[in-house]
């Protein structure tokens, strides 16, 4: 274990504070490994080295003085290109935004992860205004799974999600707002969370309102806690963030399970899932119940919520599009301008039809959770498939939503949910558990991912071909 691309921020920052390893060094190797494997995946879309290295070397130099940031100094970190990064053009896939800028703010995210020294390496791929589950688009290509790069890492974190597999950086933040943290996650095999709505601050607002979440992605759960510690922090430019409570995530992650109410819905009632990822699911609920929890198998009782999610997604795209200036609407995706199209034929009444059935889902929930402390589903009714293909090829459906059925009623319902590595298939591709909670119980979720990760531990590196 002396390369540092195969270390995780908490092994890098006891290494940093016994100076067995600087950030300079580790800043190093990750990029070396980026310029060995990006041309591969297609990770990155920015990679500022210079940048990189100066801020390892200011790191290096506090770590000397026994001055080192609190949290995350000298950990290389990437950022999904969807957050404004101060000094970077943040283009989120599309040839209809102009990368002249000036790009002189920091989204809040990206302003905390500087706070804490984190390193910051370049921006990630995306789909186009990250609008579907998988990640290329016409601005910068395909992203392919470093696990097998015939298939899609999904999306819309998907360049996160690579890079992370990858070791390109051990940390990233991305985007869910049906699935884009969890789906990746889940594809790509590393861990993924969704927290509450406005538990993690955002600015600009994401083109999909109230749908979308902020999330850390990691190899493990206690880097992702530890990032979840100061992604949380509040800031005043989002006016419809959580009251801010302090809270140490990455402390109470070692809590167990025991006697905890635990619900495993293989298939919520209504999803056509895989044969190896449903055994692999059943395999995990299992090993919950090992860990000292009260399983039940049962559904949370709701009818498939794709109209409701569709009519807010697709207005929520159409919208954003209409203030695109004259001309450039032409430059989109045209996957993207088929969701904008439908958006534009909603009326008041039916998205208002829709708000309605989102209110329902969410009490359904809130009063599911009265008699369960967690919900567990597969993250994926299936594994990974071709890459360039919004959905499989055998599929009669022309939109991503028809295979992410476990992921987006949650963003309807705004509750904490992650995708936590559970098995392979056959053909060694990832499959993914996702562990749901209700609505703000973000450290439950994180607790219940890290017992569970401990006690089915995986190897987690793809093969290098």
């Amino acid at each position: 274990m002396n390369d540092p691309t195969r270390m995780t921020a908490a092994e890098l920052l006891g290494l940093y504070r016994s100076r067995e390893l600087s950030p300079v060094e580790a800043t190093r190797a990750v990029l070396e490994r980026i310029e060995a494997h990006n041309d591969r995946v297609n990770a990155f879309c920015l990679v500022d080295a210079d940048a990189a290295l100066e801020a390892a070397r200011s790191s290096e130099e506090r770590y000397s003085r026994g001055e080192p940031k609190v949290r995350l100094d000298g950990v290389p970190t990437s950022i999904k290109d969807v957050f404004l990064t101060r000094g970077w053009p943040t283009l989120r896939g599309s040839k209809a935004i102009s990368p002249k800028g000036p790009w002189e703010d920091d989204a809040p995210l990206v302003a905390r992860l500087r706070e804490n020294g984190a390193v910051l390496l370049g921006k990630t791929t995306t789909p186009e205004l990250g609008w579907k589950g998988v990640t290329d688009s016409p601005l910068t290509g395909i992203t392919r799974n470093p696990w097998d790069v015939s298939k899609t890492p999904g999306g819309s974190s998907g360049g996160s999600a690579a890079a992370v597999a990858l070791g390109m950086g051990p940390l990233s933040v991305g985007t869910d707002g049906g699935g884009s943290v969890r789906i990746p996650a889940a594809f790509s095999g590393i861990f993924g969370l969704k927290p509450s709505y406005g538990r993690i601050p955002l600015w600009p607002p994401s083109p999909f309102g109230s749908l979308s979440h902020a999330g850390p992605m990691a190899n493990t759960v206690a880097d992702a806690a530890l990032m979840l510690d100061m992604l949380s922090e509040p800031d005043s430019r989002d006016a419809t963030a959580l009251p801010y409570k302090k809270v140490a995530y990455s402390e109470g992650v070692e809590g167990g399970v025991t006697g905890l109410r635990v619900a495993f819905s293989p298939n919520l009632g209504y999803v056509d899932v895989d044969s190896e990822v449903a055994e692999a699911a059943e395999k995990a609920a299992r090993a919950f119940e090992e860990m000292g929890a009260i399983v039940e198998e049962t559904n949370p009782g709701f009818e498939d919520p794709v109209e409701c999610f569709n009519a807010h997604w697709f207005t929520a795209a159409a919208n954003f599009v209409g203030h695109f200036e004259e001309g450039k609407r032409e430059l989109i995706d045209p996957g993207l301008e088929e969701v904008v199209a439908a958006g534009e034929r909603y009326s008041a009444l039916e998205y208002l039809a829709a708000a309605e059935a989102r209110a329902e889902l969410g009490l359904r929930m809130s009063l599911f959770h009265e008699a369960y402390d967690l919900l567990l589903t597969p993250a994926m009714p299936i594994p990974a498939f071709e890459a360039g293909r919004n959905v499989p090829e055998d599929s009669p459906h022309r939109q991503w939503m028809s295979w992410t059925p476990f992921s987006y009623p949650f963003n309807l319902t705004q509750q904490p949910a992650a995708s936590v590595p559970c098995g392979f298939t056959e053909s060694g591709m990832p499959i993914g558990l996702q562990i749901v909670g209700g609505r703000y119980e973000d450290a439950l979720v994180l607790r219940a991912s890290h017992a569970y990760e401990t006690a089915r531990p995986l190897d987690r590196r793809p093969p290098e071909k």
